[in-house]
């Protein structure tokens, strides 16, 4: 399967490397580049890429409403936002997660893992690491600037809470079956129940909301 790239940023020689990198790669096809994020958003409604490389700091309109509203768009619901950012605890980051994006990316990644990310972001995976995860979070979700209404927590099993505490602890779903000792289809199972319940774009949402609501502690490592 061919994965469709749309790459934004208004720096041509960032969004040219990454260009170029991700061309040499026979499944990933460049689909088009956008200079602001009016123009990311307006060809993402156009092309439907499968993943939007989404510089954050653009002119006009930013990366992070971009990814709001592509991520508001129903009929871009496919259509996955991974952030690119100069720095692993970047202000705006924690913003970008909460209007809709999959995960980030710093701009000085390796090729290796730059593939590795968009795969992973086609397969529906968070792009946090459990490091990352615990630093990004302990900095900005200590003081929600809006908290979600703890009840809500209601409508999850006690298994699906318990689920979605490991997800914000950054455990991809193998390391969750192993947790639990059920199997990697349970887990998967669970994940997207919990996904479903709480109307959670991805993975990536389900970590922030883990942290609103108190199922995890942040710490800064």
């Amino acid at each position: 399967m061919t994965i469709t790239v749309l790459l934004a940023d208004d720096q041509s020689l960032i969004w040219g490397g990454f260009a170029a990198l991700l061309s040499s790669e026979p499944d990933i096809d460049i689909v088009g580049e956008a200079g602001d994020g009016a123009e990311a958003v307006d060809l993402a409604t156009q092309l439907r890429p499968d993943v939007v490389l989404m510089d954050v700091q653009m002119p006009g309109t930013n990366g992070i409403e971009a990814t709001r509203r592509i991520a508001a768009d129903p009929d871009l619901a496919r259509v996955r936002v991974v952030i690119l950012t100069n720095y692993a605890l970047d202000v705006y980051v924690f913003e970008a997660l909460r209007a809709g994006a999959c995960g980030f990316l710093l701009k000085d990644t390796e090729p290796s893992e730059l593939f590795r990310s968009i795969r992973v972001a086609v397969a529906g995976e968070a792009l946090l690491s459990p490091a990352i995860t615990h630093r990004l979070i302990a900095e900005y979700v200590s003081r929600p600037p809006t908290p979600v209404d703890p009840p809500a927590l209601a409508v999850l099993t006690p298994r699906e809470r318990e689920v979605l505490a490991l997800v914000g602890a950054g455990l991809s779903n193998e390391d969750i079956a192993q947790r639990l000792v059920v199997s990697h289809t349970t887990a998967k199972t669970h994940v997207s129940r919990a996904m479903t319940k709480l109307g959670a774009r991805d993975r990536a949402q389900l970590v922030v909301y883990a942290y609103e609501n108190g199922l995890v502690t942040p710490r800064i490592r």
